[in-house]
């Protein structure tokens, strides 16, 4: 099983010292070893998590950054990234796995920028009965390896729904999410791709809980057959 190696982190620390093109160009070479290093290791995530789910594509994200609405013209993220996307329409939600030196390296889960059609069926399934969620979320293990909810939510209730329902809480999230952070050394442990593997596994029951509502109407009826 490969695992992310130190000299990953350590290109990334001296790629945040010298984020310009000159730099860059001359160390290419170097990165573009490390590079093939590390999708070997997102392969590795993938074909664990094919064990308990069906990932029908990975995507490594360019070490490029698009500059062309940002303040911030450094030219190279100081990360590198990928994520995994479950088999549509039938299984909704997304894995992000992100590896950043300096403790910041973290994975994410859930439903980051919700379709306006998708986030108003949510709604309106939490509007009729949200104990399902509230129990999935209370869920020792889910607890365990992810925390609480989080998510941008809005200060006042959506247009249409009563601002005293009792589940208004959950009713006004824009954004269901799940993060954990890591630490290098936690990154660069032999196990890290386990580890990954059994937090996106932890999160299942939230995942077949938002697929079937995301795959039927009101009246349970499937949308996908």
């Amino acid at each position: 099983m490969k695992s992310v190696s130190k000299e990953m982190l350590q290109f990334l620390k001296k790629l945040k010292s010298n984020n310009n093109r000159e730099w860059f160009d001359e160390h290419k070479p170097e990165f573009k070893a490390l590079e093939a290093e590390i999708k070997l290791f997102y392969k590795d995530v993938s074909v664990l998590m094919q064990k308990h789910d069906i990932i029908e594509k990975t995507k490594a994200f360019r070490i490029y950054r698009d500059v062309r609405f940002s303040k911030n013209k450094t030219p190279y993220k100081q990360h590198v990234a990928a994520n995994f996307t479950r088999k549509k329409p039938a299984l909704r939600g997304g894995y992000y796995l992100h590896i950043q030196p300096d403790n910041k390296s973290f994975i994410a889960v859930g439903f980051w920028a919700p379709h306006k059609e998708d986030l108003k069926r949510i709604r309106k399934e939490l509007e009729i009965d949200a104990s399902d969620l509230r129990a999935i979320l209370q869920d020792k293990n889910l607890l365990k390896y992810w925390g609480e909810m989080q998510g941008e939510t809005l200060k006042t209730a959506p247009r249409g729904f009563d601002k005293t329902h009792k589940d208004i809480d959950l009713i006004n999230h824009k954004q269901f999410t799940f993060t954990k952070n890591f630490t290098d050394k936690e990154v660069l442990q032999a196990n890290f791709a386990e580890v990954v593997d059994e937090h996106y596994k932890a999160i299942r029951p939230f995942f077949d809980y938002m697929s079937e509502i995301l795959t039927t109407d009101l009246n349970g009826l499937s949308l996908i057959d």
